[in-house]
Protein backbone atom coordinates (compact mmCIF):
# COMPACT_ATOMS: atom_id res chain seq x y z
CA UNK A 1 0.00 0.00 0.00
CA UNK A 2 1.49 3.65 -0.78
CA UNK A 3 0.67 5.96 2.19
CA UNK A 4 1.97 9.30 3.09
CA UNK A 5 2.09 9.85 7.04
CA UNK A 6 2.09 13.70 7.94
CA UNK A 7 3.33 15.88 10.97
CA UNK A 8 6.23 12.98 11.66
CA UNK A 9 8.36 13.76 14.40
CA UNK A 10 12.30 12.04 14.48
CA UNK A 11 11.23 10.66 17.58
CA UNK A 12 8.44 8.43 14.96
CA UNK A 13 10.47 7.99 12.45
CA UNK A 14 12.52 4.65 13.33
CA UNK A 15 10.10 2.95 15.56
CA UNK A 16 7.33 3.87 12.43
CA UNK A 17 9.92 1.92 10.00
CA UNK A 18 10.65 -0.63 12.48
CA UNK A 19 6.68 -1.61 12.68
CA UNK A 20 6.47 -1.32 8.58
CA UNK A 21 9.17 -3.56 8.11
CA UNK A 22 8.81 -2.65 4.52
CA UNK A 23 5.70 -4.14 3.99
CA UNK A 24 4.02 -0.47 2.63
CA UNK A 25 5.70 2.22 0.59
CA UNK A 26 5.49 4.90 3.33
CA UNK A 27 6.41 8.21 2.69
CA UNK A 28 7.51 10.24 6.21
CA UNK A 29 6.81 14.32 5.82
CA UNK A 30 7.22 16.68 8.94
CA UNK A 31 4.23 19.24 7.28
CA UNK A 32 1.16 18.90 8.71
CA UNK A 33 -2.12 17.94 6.63
CA UNK A 34 -4.07 20.63 5.80
CA UNK A 35 -5.58 21.91 2.40
CA UNK A 36 -2.44 23.48 1.14
CA UNK A 37 -0.78 19.82 2.05
CA UNK A 38 -3.21 17.53 0.80
CA UNK A 39 -1.28 17.06 -2.78
CA UNK A 40 1.55 15.40 -1.00
CA UNK A 41 -1.18 12.27 -1.19
CA UNK A 42 -1.24 12.19 -5.02
CA UNK A 43 -1.07 8.67 -5.76
CA UNK A 44 -1.42 7.55 -2.19
CA UNK A 45 -3.96 4.77 -1.19
CA UNK A 46 -4.46 5.76 2.51
CA UNK A 47 -2.83 8.77 4.34
CA UNK A 48 -1.59 8.73 8.11
CA UNK A 49 -2.35 11.98 10.56
CA UNK A 50 -1.90 12.90 13.61
CA UNK A 51 -4.05 15.09 16.39
CA UNK A 52 -3.41 18.51 15.14
CA UNK A 53 -3.76 17.54 11.59
CA UNK A 54 -6.76 19.55 9.44
CA UNK A 55 -8.92 16.25 8.66
CA UNK A 56 -11.94 18.82 8.20
CA UNK A 57 -14.93 18.36 5.28
CA UNK A 58 -12.44 20.23 3.16
CA UNK A 59 -9.48 18.35 3.33
CA UNK A 60 -10.82 14.73 2.80
CA UNK A 61 -13.03 16.02 -0.19
CA UNK A 62 -9.67 17.06 -1.62
CA UNK A 63 -8.30 13.73 -0.51
CA UNK A 64 -11.20 11.89 -1.94
CA UNK A 65 -10.57 13.50 -5.21
CA UNK A 66 -7.05 12.38 -4.83
CA UNK A 67 -7.98 9.23 -4.92
CA UNK A 68 -7.44 8.66 -0.51
CA UNK A 69 -9.33 5.73 -0.25
CA UNK A 70 -8.26 4.96 3.78
CA UNK A 71 -7.09 7.62 7.04
CA UNK A 72 -5.22 6.37 9.79
CA UNK A 73 -4.64 8.50 13.19
CA UNK A 74 -1.82 7.39 15.24
CA UNK A 75 -4.04 8.55 17.78
CA UNK A 76 -7.07 7.62 20.16
CA UNK A 77 -9.37 10.79 19.90
CA UNK A 78 -11.07 11.28 16.49
CA UNK A 79 -12.28 14.89 17.87
CA UNK A 80 -9.65 16.31 14.74
CA UNK A 81 -11.81 14.13 11.50
CA UNK A 82 -14.68 15.30 10.63
CA UNK A 83 -16.19 11.65 10.30
CA UNK A 84 -19.53 12.37 8.90
CA UNK A 85 -16.96 13.99 5.77
CA UNK A 86 -15.18 10.85 5.67
CA UNK A 87 -18.29 8.62 5.33
CA UNK A 88 -19.86 10.56 3.01
CA UNK A 89 -16.78 10.35 0.29
CA UNK A 90 -16.26 6.53 0.85
CA UNK A 91 -12.79 6.84 3.13
CA UNK A 92 -12.42 4.53 5.79
CA UNK A 93 -10.87 5.60 8.79
CA UNK A 94 -8.78 3.85 11.92
CA UNK A 95 -7.29 4.88 15.31
CA UNK A 96 -5.21 3.26 18.03
CA UNK A 97 -8.11 2.50 20.08
CA UNK A 98 -5.67 1.67 23.25
CA UNK A 99 -1.86 2.00 23.86
CA UNK A 100 0.11 1.97 26.79
CA UNK A 101 -2.39 3.92 29.52
CA UNK A 102 0.53 3.87 31.86
CA UNK A 103 2.30 6.19 29.99
CA UNK A 104 -0.77 8.84 29.84
CA UNK A 105 -1.77 7.83 33.87
CA UNK A 106 2.51 8.17 34.86
CA UNK A 107 2.68 12.01 32.94
CA UNK A 108 -0.66 13.21 35.33
CA UNK A 109 0.99 11.79 38.14
CA UNK A 110 4.01 13.21 37.67
CA UNK A 111 1.83 16.66 37.11
CA UNK A 112 -0.05 16.01 40.21
CA UNK A 113 3.19 15.37 42.22
CA UNK A 114 4.93 18.75 41.04
CA UNK A 115 2.44 20.84 41.25
CA UNK A 116 1.79 19.76 45.14
CA UNK A 117 5.65 19.64 46.28
CA UNK A 118 6.75 22.84 44.07
CA UNK A 119 9.32 20.85 42.07
CA UNK A 120 9.17 23.76 39.41
CA UNK A 121 10.27 26.44 41.58
CA UNK A 122 12.31 24.30 44.22
CA UNK A 123 14.52 23.15 40.76
CA UNK A 124 14.92 27.48 39.69
CA UNK A 125 15.56 28.32 43.12
CA UNK A 126 18.09 25.24 43.73
CA UNK A 127 19.78 26.61 40.63
CA UNK A 128 20.07 30.15 41.87
CA UNK A 129 21.88 28.76 45.15
CA UNK A 130 18.67 29.75 47.20
CA UNK A 131 17.65 27.00 49.21
CA UNK A 132 15.24 28.59 51.63
CA UNK A 133 12.32 26.33 51.65
CA UNK A 134 9.92 29.22 51.89
CA UNK A 135 6.34 28.68 49.72
CA UNK A 136 7.40 24.84 49.36
CA UNK A 137 4.92 23.45 51.48
CA UNK A 138 2.69 20.67 49.99
CA UNK A 139 0.34 17.85 51.26
CA UNK A 140 0.42 14.03 51.50
CA UNK A 141 -1.47 12.37 48.71
CA UNK A 142 -2.21 9.09 51.51
CA UNK A 143 -5.83 9.58 52.54
CA UNK A 144 -6.70 11.87 49.90
CA UNK A 145 -9.95 11.76 47.80
CA UNK A 146 -9.18 11.43 44.08
CA UNK A 147 -11.87 11.88 41.67
CA UNK A 148 -11.31 10.17 38.14
CA UNK A 149 -13.88 11.27 35.18
CA UNK A 150 -13.61 8.50 32.58
CA UNK A 151 -12.88 5.46 33.49
CA UNK A 152 -11.78 3.06 30.65
CA UNK A 153 -8.06 1.88 30.35
CA UNK A 154 -6.18 5.57 31.19
CA UNK A 155 -8.63 6.33 34.11
CA UNK A 156 -8.03 2.42 35.33
CA UNK A 157 -4.17 2.94 35.41
CA UNK A 158 -4.08 6.04 37.21
CA UNK A 159 -6.90 4.97 39.91
CA UNK A 160 -3.85 2.24 40.47
CA UNK A 161 -1.27 4.41 41.33
CA UNK A 162 -3.79 6.38 43.78
CA UNK A 163 -4.30 3.66 45.22
CA UNK A 164 -1.18 2.61 45.73
CA UNK A 165 -0.50 6.09 47.87
CA UNK A 166 -2.95 5.39 50.00
CA UNK A 167 -6.11 7.71 47.93
CA UNK A 168 -9.72 6.99 48.42
CA UNK A 169 -10.44 6.93 44.83
CA UNK A 170 -13.86 7.85 43.66
CA UNK A 171 -14.94 8.18 39.46
CA UNK A 172 -17.64 8.70 37.29
CA UNK A 173 -18.22 7.08 33.92
CA UNK A 174 -21.04 7.22 30.99
CA UNK A 175 -20.85 3.60 31.12
CA UNK A 176 -22.54 1.15 33.20
CA UNK A 177 -18.99 -0.06 34.64
CA UNK A 178 -19.26 -2.34 37.65
CA UNK A 179 -17.08 -4.37 39.37
CA UNK A 180 -14.37 -1.99 39.44
CA UNK A 181 -11.43 -3.05 41.99
CA UNK A 182 -11.08 -0.10 44.58
CA UNK A 183 -13.31 2.81 42.62
CA UNK A 184 -16.20 3.96 44.53
CA UNK A 185 -18.43 4.89 41.50
CA UNK A 186 -20.62 8.01 42.23
CA UNK A 187 -22.39 10.39 39.86
CA UNK A 188 -20.38 13.10 37.70
CA UNK A 189 -21.61 15.73 40.38
CA UNK A 190 -20.59 13.68 43.45
CA UNK A 191 -17.36 13.36 42.05
CA UNK A 192 -16.58 16.92 41.38
CA UNK A 193 -18.15 17.48 44.76
CA UNK A 194 -15.48 14.91 47.19
CA UNK A 195 -12.72 15.25 44.93
CA UNK A 196 -9.47 16.63 46.14
CA UNK A 197 -7.56 15.97 43.24
CA UNK A 198 -9.51 15.56 39.94
CA UNK A 199 -8.20 13.94 36.65
CA UNK A 200 -10.13 13.86 33.63
CA UNK A 201 -9.47 10.85 31.08
CA UNK A 202 -12.54 11.32 28.32
CA UNK A 203 -12.53 11.93 24.96
CA UNK A 204 -13.98 14.94 23.09
CA UNK A 205 -17.07 15.18 21.99
CA UNK A 206 -20.04 17.14 21.78
CA UNK A 207 -21.40 16.39 25.46
CA UNK A 208 -18.23 16.32 26.86
CA UNK A 209 -17.00 20.16 25.68
CA UNK A 210 -15.96 22.27 28.26
CA UNK A 211 -17.60 19.96 30.95
CA UNK A 212 -15.63 21.56 33.50
CA UNK A 213 -17.15 25.51 33.49
CA UNK A 214 -18.12 27.55 35.93
CA UNK A 215 -20.99 25.92 36.73
CA UNK A 216 -19.25 22.63 37.31
CA UNK A 217 -16.32 24.73 39.39
CA UNK A 218 -18.92 25.86 41.56
CA UNK A 219 -19.55 22.53 43.36
CA UNK A 220 -16.16 21.68 43.67
CA UNK A 221 -14.37 21.85 47.20
CA UNK A 222 -11.95 25.55 47.41
CA UNK A 223 -8.50 24.62 46.28
CA UNK A 224 -9.03 21.76 44.30
CA UNK A 225 -5.84 20.11 42.02
CA UNK A 226 -7.05 19.51 38.48
CA UNK A 227 -5.33 17.39 36.39
CA UNK A 228 -6.39 17.28 32.50
CA UNK A 229 -4.29 14.93 29.84
CA UNK A 230 -6.78 14.09 27.60
CA UNK A 231 -8.65 16.62 25.81
CA UNK A 232 -7.76 20.78 25.77
CA UNK A 233 -11.33 21.48 24.93
CA UNK A 234 -12.53 19.52 28.49
CA UNK A 235 -12.04 22.78 29.87
CA UNK A 236 -13.58 26.07 29.47
CA UNK A 237 -10.46 28.00 29.68
CA UNK A 238 -11.56 31.91 30.39
CA UNK A 239 -13.86 29.81 33.48
CA UNK A 240 -10.77 27.96 34.56
CA UNK A 241 -8.34 31.67 35.06
CA UNK A 242 -11.69 33.24 36.98
CA UNK A 243 -10.87 30.01 38.88
CA UNK A 244 -7.54 30.14 39.65
CA UNK A 245 -8.07 34.08 40.62
CA UNK A 246 -10.80 32.78 43.37
CA UNK A 247 -8.64 30.41 45.12
CA UNK A 248 -11.23 27.97 43.80
CA UNK A 249 -8.66 25.81 42.11
CA UNK A 250 -5.34 25.39 43.82
CA UNK A 251 -3.70 23.76 41.49
CA UNK A 252 -3.84 23.11 37.89
CA UNK A 253 -1.94 20.41 35.41
CA UNK A 254 -2.25 20.20 31.97
CA UNK A 255 -0.96 18.57 28.83
CA UNK A 256 -3.60 19.89 26.38
CA UNK A 257 -5.37 22.86 25.76
CA UNK A 258 -8.14 24.24 24.11
CA UNK A 259 -6.50 26.18 21.47
CA UNK A 260 -3.16 24.34 20.78
CA UNK A 261 -3.96 23.15 17.40
CA UNK A 262 -1.13 24.87 15.62
CA UNK A 263 0.51 25.74 18.31
CA UNK A 264 1.27 22.65 20.18
CA UNK A 265 4.52 20.21 18.85
CA UNK A 266 5.92 22.97 17.32
CA UNK A 267 8.77 25.99 18.78
CA UNK A 268 7.01 29.32 18.71
CA UNK A 269 9.49 31.41 20.75
CA UNK A 270 9.75 33.75 18.43
CA UNK A 271 6.55 33.63 17.57
CA UNK A 272 5.50 38.24 17.37
CA UNK A 273 1.66 37.09 18.46
CA UNK A 274 1.46 34.95 21.16
CA UNK A 275 -1.88 33.04 22.38
CA UNK A 276 -2.71 35.63 24.90
CA UNK A 277 -5.21 33.48 26.48
CA UNK A 278 -2.37 30.84 27.07
CA UNK A 279 0.22 33.46 28.24
CA UNK A 280 -2.04 34.67 31.05
CA UNK A 281 -2.81 31.60 32.10
CA UNK A 282 1.48 30.26 32.43
CA UNK A 283 1.14 33.88 34.61
CA UNK A 284 0.02 31.37 37.82
CA UNK A 285 2.55 29.88 39.70
CA UNK A 286 0.43 26.75 40.85
CA UNK A 287 -0.11 25.71 36.90
CA UNK A 288 1.97 23.89 35.17
CA UNK A 289 1.92 23.18 31.10
CA UNK A 290 3.33 20.28 29.38
CA UNK A 291 3.01 20.81 25.54
CA UNK A 292 1.03 17.66 24.82
CA UNK A 293 3.84 14.78 25.72
CA UNK A 294 2.12 12.34 28.23
CA UNK A 295 1.94 9.77 25.05
CA UNK A 296 5.96 10.45 24.68
CA UNK A 297 7.28 6.82 26.11
CA UNK A 298 9.46 4.48 23.91
CA UNK A 299 6.70 1.72 24.84
CA UNK A 300 3.85 4.33 23.53
CA UNK A 301 5.54 5.28 20.37
CA UNK A 302 5.87 1.35 19.74
CA UNK A 303 2.74 0.63 20.21
CA UNK A 304 1.33 3.21 18.17
CA UNK A 305 3.40 2.47 15.14
CA UNK A 306 2.64 -1.44 15.43
CA UNK A 307 -1.47 -0.60 15.17
CA UNK A 308 -0.65 1.81 12.79
CA UNK A 309 1.08 -0.34 10.86
CA UNK A 310 -1.59 -3.15 11.49
CA UNK A 311 -4.36 -0.98 10.33
CA UNK A 312 -2.98 -0.86 6.94
CA UNK A 313 -2.25 -4.47 6.86
CA UNK A 314 -6.02 -5.02 7.27
CA UNK A 315 -6.48 -2.96 4.99
CA UNK A 316 -4.40 -3.97 2.19
CA UNK A 317 -5.78 -7.52 2.85
CA UNK A 318 -9.32 -5.69 2.19
CA UNK A 319 -10.27 -6.76 5.82
CA UNK A 320 -12.22 -4.14 8.14
CA UNK A 321 -10.32 -2.57 10.60
CA UNK A 322 -11.96 -1.45 14.03
CA UNK A 323 -12.28 2.30 13.50
CA UNK A 324 -13.48 4.90 14.98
Amino acid sequence: MKVVAYSIKPFEKEVLVKANKKKHDITLISNALSLETADYAEGKDAVVVFTNDDVSALVINRLADLGIKYIATRSVGTDHIDIEAAYKTGISLANVPTYSPQAIAEHAIALALSLNRHLIQADEHSHNFDFKLDGLTGFNFYGKTVGLIGLGNIGQAIAAIFNGFGCRVIGYDVANLVNLAEIELLSFDEVLRQADILSLHVPLTPATKYMINAASMAIMKKGVMLINTSRGGLLKTIDIIEALEQGKIGYLGIDVYEHEKNLFFEDHQNDRNKDLLLQRLMTYPNVLVTPHQSFLTHEALQQIADRTIKNLDLWQKDKVVAST
